[in-house]
């Protein structure tokens, strides 16, 4: 790999990352709902409009249906989620959580695709499961928020396996289909879910500025200029060192929600952290395969 294509990994990487402190601040104030359909509404336009400039027509209609439950189940309903999940969560904690996404595609690949798990996946998915089990049986949050935390990992994990099912739902449907279109079908899909619902819980008030930069930066910029970033990576190194990125998000999560949210960074974080690190790698090293992004 290049310097510029690892250049490329780590500012993608930093983008993801920095998606859950925005999120973080933006719903406190605009909800869940609000906050995802913004995103995806803004983020879809903005990438039509880059691939009406560089003369590329999305075949968007053809395929509306699935498009549609792509939208749903790797952007609308995990986005929503993980929003919801960080009204009581720490957002460096959502980045480590969302990390589990290829502990659950392997999971759902076993049960949707028949794909046996050897036995060093099978270790990597019960050394995730001791992983996450760190960081929310044993985290001093969990202590003070009661079962508000708990419910709130709980729809942490409940987005990584929505990615799961969205991205084995995308390999075998979108086979040949560009990267561009599918991206821009994606979100666009999903703010066909969300908008109408979300008009429904309008704050009161109008927002922050703070909260406005967010969701700007949220859309635009972790979203519509990541997948850009993505899709150069796809095409320059191939997915299987593009997969490193999933190493890198919940790291930048980290730092990112410690320096600016002043979040505290305990020994179960990091260790936590290492074991569903360690847990990914044992999982995806048998078979490096093509995810879509979790964040």
């Amino acid at each position: 790999m290049k310097m510029k294509e690892l250049g490329a990994l780590v500012l993608l990487a930093s983008m993801w990352g920095a998606s859950f402190l925005f999120m973080k601040v933006a719903v406190a104030e605009l909800g869940p709902l609000v906050t995802s359909a913004v995103r995806v509404l803004l983020a879809g336009l903005a990438l039509l409009a880059y691939a009406l400039l560089i003369g590329s027509r999305p075949d968007l209609l053809s395929r509306w249906k699935q498009y549609l439950l792509l939208g749903a189940i790797n952007a609308a309903l995990p986005f929503a989620l993980i929003c919801a999940a960080e009204l009581h969560l720490a957002a460096s904690l959502a980045a480590i959580l969302n990390a589990t996404t290829p502990l659950f595609t392997a999971l759902v690949a076993l049960g949707w695709l028949r794909e046996p798990i050897g036995w060093r996946k099978g270790a990597g998915l019960l050394l995730g499961v001791f992983g996450v089990s760190i960081l929310v049986g044993w985290h001093p949050d969990s202590l003070e928020s009661g079962s508000a935390f708990y419910t709130a990992a709980g729809l942490s994990l409940l987005a990584a396996l929505s990615y799961a099912f969205g991205g084995i739902y995308a390999s075998r449907t979108f086979t040949g289909t560009a990267s561009l279109d599918l991206a821009v079908g994606q979100q666009l899909a999903a703010s066909v879910w969300l908008v109408p619902v979300a008009l429904v819980t309008l704050p009161e008030h109008l927002p922050s500025m703070a909260t406005v930069w967010s969701v700007l930066a949220l859309s635009l910029l972790c979203t519509a200029v990541a997948y850009l970033l993505y899709f150069f990576l796809l095409q320059s190194v191939g997915p299987v060192k593009t997969l490193s990125v999933t190493f890198l998000v919940p790291l930048f999560g980290v730092v990112w929600g410690t320096i600016f949210l002043n979040e505290s960074l305990s020994m179960n974080t990091l260790l936590g952290l290492i074991v569903i690190f360690v847990s990914i790698l044992m999982v995806t090293l048998q078979k490096k395969k093509k995810l879509l992004p979790t964040a």
